[in-house]
């Protein structure tokens, strides 16, 4: 069975990363890079294990979490789409079995939010871990006379945590906000559709999503 360590030491799938990052950059988004897709890999990791969750599971969502968002190499339109196809084909290379893959390629599949669904638990995990990535430190653009609204939102997070209680029926993401580049209303103007879609995530895997921002409940 292949592994997260394997899978992030293939050639292949770098490169897909890092060119897919540079094209959106080209387009003007924020970091999809190998900074972006070990964060969401590790927060899948935590999501599972504390839910208690099997390792090969905890596993699987953590090869998805890294491959993504190869799609991009593509187009960001049906990225998720793409991306799936792209590791189907990598995966089905390594002679990875045909179960593990169809979990890891539903999950890269669902993971967008204009076609998103949590059609398992890694899916839910991938979601969760990937929506919940917002940090000022993905802002390219450091002309701050030229930001646009989802440079400004992104700018303001100065921090963000993902927590489980220790009830384990909650998720809360806890974000401390600069008000002097974004306000709150500008936050759920751009991330209204993915806090939405994390509420349905965090559904699956029986929590409850909650949404934090300077120390104010907002959803």
């Amino acid at each position: 069975m292949i592994t997260y360590s394997e899978i992030k030491k293939i050639p292949q799938i770098k490169t897909y990363i890092q060119k897919a990052d540079e094209a959106l950059g080209a387009l003007g988004y924020t970091e999809h890079s190998f900074a972006h897709v070990g964060l969401v890999a590790e927060k899948a990791k935590y999501i599972l294990t504390t839910m208690g969750y099997p390792q090969r599971t905890v596993e699987l969502a953590q090869i998805a979490a890294y491959m993504h968002d190869i799609g991009n190499v593509i187009n960001r339109v049906d990225h998720a789409q793409s991306g799936a196809v792209m590791a189907f084909r990598i995966l089905d290379r390594q002679g990875v079995d045909a179960e593990d893959i169809a979990v890891v390629i539903s999950a890269i599949g669902n993971h967008d939010e204009n076609t998103a669904f949590p059609v398992n638990e890694v899916a839910a995990a991938l979601i969760l871990a990937d929506k919940t990535d917002v940090r000022y430190t993905r802002v390219r653009n450091r002309d701050l006379a030229s930001f646009d609204i989802h440079d400004r939102v992104n700018y303001a997070v100065k921090e963000a945590e993902t927590v489980i209680n220790e009830e384990k029926n909650k998720i809360t993401l806890s974000l401390t906000i600069d008000t002097e580049f974004s306000s709150v209303m500008d936050y759920f103007e751009i991330f209204l559709d993915r806090m939405v879609l994390c509420k349905k995530a965090a559904q699956k895997l029986d929590l409850r999503f909650q949404l934090v921002i300077n120390g104010q409940k907002v959803l």
